[in-house]
């Protein structure tokens, strides 16, 4: 198809209109779960800077969802605290840096990731599309309430200011993003949001025919008949959609040429976002990446101004 600026695009997509019934009722249900959060101090991991926890806590559908949790071993105070999502194929780091530099960090391992994945295991591919014609069972219903719920732990912790969290990922990092700062609306107090992925579903399968959009394409080649249903789904995990609830100080950053996500849907969704303070970063020249070489400082910048470590 023929490509307009990528800031004139638009999007296809369509709120639903229940759209945050849903996922008020999806909220609902999960906060009625205990965390069970069980916190073990792993010794290899750990350094003389940094205090390495391995975490697992209950999400939705009995899952029992795993992380990693850093703290500064020099600590007084309440401390500012980082959550990192991870992005779609990459298991999530050991966030040893963001405690170096003063935050309690945890890295969540959403269901499916290698170490949440005993109970719950679509593979890559196949989380994408697994269940996608049911908003009540398909994947990212769990996916974006084990991330949520990642936020929650953070918010138990009593080493931890409840009231400078922030939220932090790219490309499905990204996407996780959005969705915890849309979820948990009032209580996270900044969030940077890069290439962010699971926005524009139905826009991206048109203009990329990379994966893991390209996922979807394949569903529908097989299913054609499906594609209602896939659409309707999608419509409501989409991040464009999370934009109105988001109204935390937000930093969106895309790359120009991103072939993965492209930045048509990352200017459509920083367009929704409700905050009145948001930032956009495109970056010409880089792809996927979307110029974090340059980005990472002002990443940095922000959440010091917002969090103060």
């Amino acid at each position: 198809m023929s490509r307009k600026p990528p800031e004139q695009y638009g999007t296809c997509m369509v709120r639903p209109d229940d759209f945050d019934a849903f996922w008020d009722s999806v909220l609902k249900q999960a906060d009625q779960i205990p965390l069970n959060a069980t916190v073990e101090r792993v010794p290899l991991r750990s350094t003389p800077e940094v205090d390495v926890y391995d975490v697992r806590y209950d999400s939705l559908d009995g899952v029992r969802i795993a992380g990693w949790y850093c703290l500064p071993t020099k600590r007084t105070g309440r401390l500012p605290a980082l959550l990192h999502v991870p992005g779609y194929i990459s298991d999530p780091p050991i966030p040893k840096p963001s405690a170096r530099a003063g935050y309690a960090a945890f890295s969540a391992a959403p269901r499916g990731k290698v170490r949440s994945n005993a109970q719950y295991n679509p593979g890559y591919p196949g989380l994408l599309t697994h269940n996608m014609v049911d908003r009540n069972t398909y994947v990212y219903r769990g996916f974006y309430i084990d991330a949520v719920r990642a936020f929650d732990f953070l918010l138990s912790r009593e080493e931890v200011d409840p009231e400078r969290i922030g939220v932090t990922g790219s490309s499905q990092g990204g996407g996780l993003t959005l969705a915890v700062s849309a979820l948990r609306p009032s209580k996270v107090r900044a969030a940077a949001a890069g290439a962010p992925y699971l926005v524009g579903f139905m826009d991206a399968i048109e203009l990329t025919h990379t994966y893991p959009y390209q996922e979807i394409s394949d569903y529908l080649r097989l299913y054609p008949e499906r594609k209602p249903a896939v659409t309707q789904t999608l419509a409501y995990f989409d991040g464009i959609h999370f934009g109105p609830r988001i109204t935390c100080p937000i930093l969106v950053n895309i790359g120009l040429q991103d072939n993965v996500c492209p930045p048509e849907t990352g200017y459509a969704t920083f367009k929704t976002i409700a905050s009145k303070d948001k930032a956009l970063h495109p970056y010409d020249g880089h792809g996927h990446d979307a110029g974090r070489i340059h980005h990472q400082p002002i990443i940095d910048a922000f959440f010091k101004k917002h969090l103060n470590p």
